[in-house]
């Protein structure tokens, strides 16, 4: 099979998307990240569950908690964005529909991200 790559984009490392290995490695890094955060996220859902509004609001009040769930939530999203970029890099053929796609694919990333950010901040504030 002939290589189809121009000599440039070999030296810039440049895959069939255009993409490059920082979006790959970024992907790798986010997955390794969520795995502990996950399990961290999961273990608070299932210890939390009959918990009343002010013990879970107590327990999303403490600083480690709270960090530990906003992280889980921005580097989430930012794996899901990741994972969408290379699903429509992949399947989508025309330029006009990736640029469409890709835009809202970061727009919608951005509003979940900030509603949940919100909604963990107003209550661990007790807002």
């Amino acid at each position: 099979m002939a290589d189809m790559q121009t000599p440039l984009r070999k030296v810039r490392g440049l895959g069939a998307a255009g993409h490059g290995t920082a979006e790959f490695w970024r992907n790798r890094v986010t997955s390794v990240a969520l795995i502990p955060l996950s399990i961290f996220a999961v273990w608070l859902v299932v210890s939390g569950l009959g918990s009343s509004f002010a013990e879970t609001r107590a327990t999303l009040s403490h600083p480690v908690v709270a960090i530990l769930l906003a992280l889980f939530i921005l580097i989430s999203l930012d794996h899901m964005r990741l994972g969408m970029v290379e699903i429509i890099a992949d399947y989508i053929h025309s330029e006009g529909q990736k640029l469409v796609l890709l835009m809202l694919n970061i727009f919608f990333t951005i509003l979940v991200g900030g509603a949940c950010v919100f909604a963990l901040l107003k209550i661990a504030f007790g807002g």
